[in-house]
């Protein structure tokens, strides 16, 4: 929260010079806790008691900053005085995180797409094959271009697939870049890592088989990157996962509330990425995602809880799986 917050203050005005400082410790500790939608406390200052009462009002009630918007809370000045000031201060209190902005033009988007996809057993890479009569790939492809914190787009991929990306770039207003693919998923990372921009503030990989990821998945995905250095798009496991030996025997049953299946985008601050390539890179290992690279430099990773629909189209029953959705998603759009 920054600067600015209105509150409505009833109490002794010889008294209101003090408040603001012990309000905002207040403010701090009560942030630190936990928010809930209602909260009392009492805050001690000489011979005064202040009685602090937190109570969220509706959104049409708050006031609004030229940053975000803010609710209005209640506090009440108790005191055994004949006369009663009223005042209206502005509490200094900054509360941080309650709305991180990814700024506009800052990020940088791999898109991988140059994987063969031979469990599609078609005469072409999955991503792009025509769902409801749109290359896979070009879905998340606009979902992206579309965003105003998107920079550049950086598409892995074929020369060969390049004129796919080309075709569609009239429809679109950030900067287009190509990259080759590598022969693992981190080779191609790390090839489209050379080509973004030098001052892109976040780095937002995505695999273009997973056409049905939102924008606003991904607006909270860049926030929670931008705050936490990194951060992954995932979803709670619902089936019950176990471990097994070489022979196909069961080991252990893993604690389902525990795991997390992990999605695209993985984004990561750019910095925190190469840093992660020179690590891995230096000691040959191998990664299947891209924010093992970050794990890798004992640096935590942030998982923003993404949607069950958000799937990767890998096999034919994906890609009925994508129709239905994209047919109902377009049927609730058009009520």
């Amino acid at each position: 929260m920054s600067d600015g917050l209105a509150l409505a203050v009833t109490g002794s005005a010889r008294a209101l010079s003090a408040l603001d400082s012990h309000f905002s410790s207040f403010l701090f500790n009560r942030e630190k806790k936990g928010r809930n939608r209602e909260e009392e406390g009492e805050i001690e200052m000489g011979h005064h008691l202040l009685h602090v009462n937190l109570t969220t009002i509706s959104t049409s009630a708050s006031f609004k900053s030229s940053n975000s918007l803010f609710p209005c809370h209640k506090i009440s000045w108790i005191q055994k005085l004949p006369r009663i000031a009223t005042a209206t201060i502005k509490c200094s209190a900054k509360i941080e995180n309650s709305s991180a902005a990814v700024k506009e033009k800052s990020v940088s988007v791999i898109l991988l797409a140059g994987g063969k996809g031979k469990r599609m057993g078609a005469s072409m890479p999955k991503q792009y094959l025509p769902l409801l009569g749109q290359p896979i790939a070009l879905y998340s492809f606009y979902t992206f271009s579309k965003m105003t914190e998107v920079k550049e787009i950086v598409v892995v991929c074929d020369p060969s697939y390049q004129d796919i990306f080309e075709d569609a770039k009239e429809n679109i207003t950030v900067d287009l870049k190509f990259a080759l693919p590598g022969k693992e998923r981190q080779d191609s990372v790390y090839n489209g890592l050379q080509e973004v921009d030098l001052n892109s503030e976040l780095v937002c990989v995505h695999d273009s088989a997973r056409p049905l990821v939102s924008s606003a998945e991904v607006k909270e995905v860049l926030k929670d990157a931008w705050i936490n250095g990194a951060a992954v798009l995932g979803v709670p496991a619902k089936a019950t996962i176990k471990e097994a030996n070489s022979e196909s025997f069961v080991v252990r049953t893993l604690d389902r509330k525990t795991l997390w299946e992990m999605q695209t985008p993985q984004v990561i601050k750019p910095d925190l990425l190469k840093k992660g390539f020179e690590l891995v890179n230096r000691g040959g290992l191998e990664v299947t995602d891209d924010v093992s690279i970050v794990e890798h430099l004992k640096h935590p990773v942030y998982i923003t809880e993404g949607s069950y629909t958000n799937i990767k189209v890998t096999t034919p029953d994906d890609m009925l799986l994508a129709e239905r959705i994209l047919n109902l998603n377009s049927g609730e759009s058009s009520k």
